[in-house]
């Protein structure tokens, strides 16, 4: 398999995790995904995963991590960090480089809030600490879709709102929305509504001065999903923390810019007193 990427799978209380690794470091690096892992886990993505992060595979063990496969009415993004923190002691992951993507970044927080011990360093990407009125618009409605069963308008109303117009056209995504709206169906959205909810919920920001591990907060300043200026307000309230903003990028930007992962590369390796 291409990285020694291969999948996984946890007993995590009376559920289990699906998780996916590859690489062939000794450092450990948890990458958590967004809300799009309310519609499918990892499950069956290890080669995909695993070429999408490649960058990393030669200096680290990778882990990429789904939520739990039985959600609870009001599993919280504190929650989700819990049973991460469980995840991990189970492969024997006492402290890892952690990036957390949108969603991801969310539960980061919270792992690096409430198991400082668990967090070398983190990185927290297109992401968000507390409310405004863009995820508040956005997430209802993507919630009001789902609710609706309408999987169609889901995933096109997502694609089109975190990326740009210039990369669904280079993609040709716009292309595709009659065969990537049919295929992946879940069973049913009820997973996603309840990680979108908590979503809508998530407020971190009074605690974020409680991170103290080396941060890199990334973001794009025209995110349609999360709102403008949402990375700034983080790094502001995180001590000691960097600060990259892609110009005319949004939500998608950690896809749309080789530099991205770059970015990523060049602060988990830069030493830090």
């Amino acid at each position: 398999m291409i990285y020694g990427a291969k999948g996984g799978n946890l007993e995590i209380g009376d559920t289990d995790v699906d998780f996916i690794t590859f690489g062939k470091g000794e450092k450990p690096l948890v990458i958590i995904p967004g809300l799009s892992d309310g519609l499918r886990t990892v499950k069956g993505t290890a080669a995909s995963l695993a070429v999408m992060f490649r960058i990393y595979a030669k200096d680290y063990k990778v882990y990429v991590f789904s939520r739990k496969n039985k959600l609870e009415e009001g599993y919280s993004t504190r929650d989700m960090a819990s049973d991460l923190k469980k995840s991990m002691e189970k492969l024997n992951i006492s402290k890892a480089y952690v990036m957390g993507l949108s969603q991801g970044g969310m539960i980061s927080q919270y792992l690096a809030i409430d198991y400082p011990e668990m967090v070398e360093k983190l990185v927290i990407a297109v992401s968000v600490a507390r409310q405004n009125d863009t995820i508040q618009t956005v997430i209802k409605g993507w919630v009001e879709l789902a609710e609706s069963n309408d999987y169609k308008n889901l995933v096109i109303d997502s694609t089109e709102k975190t990326h740009t117009a210039e990369y669904l056209q280079k993609k040709k995504y716009r292309l595709m929305y009659p065969f990537i709206t049919k295929i992946g169906r879940p069973k049913n959205l009820n997973r996603f509504i309840i990680q979108a909810q908590a979503c809508l919920n998530h407020n971190a920001y009074d605690e974020l001065d409680r991170i103290d591990c080396p941060t890199l907060v990334i973001g794009g300043d025209s995110d349609e999903v999360v709102g403008e200026n949402t990375s700034e307000e983080m790094a502001e309230k995180i001590k000691g923390s960097k600060l990259v903003i892609y110009k005319g990028l949004g939500h998608g930007a950690y896809a749309e810019t080789k530099d991205f992962n770059l970015q990523v590369v060049n602060f988990l390796e830069e030493a830090h007193e």
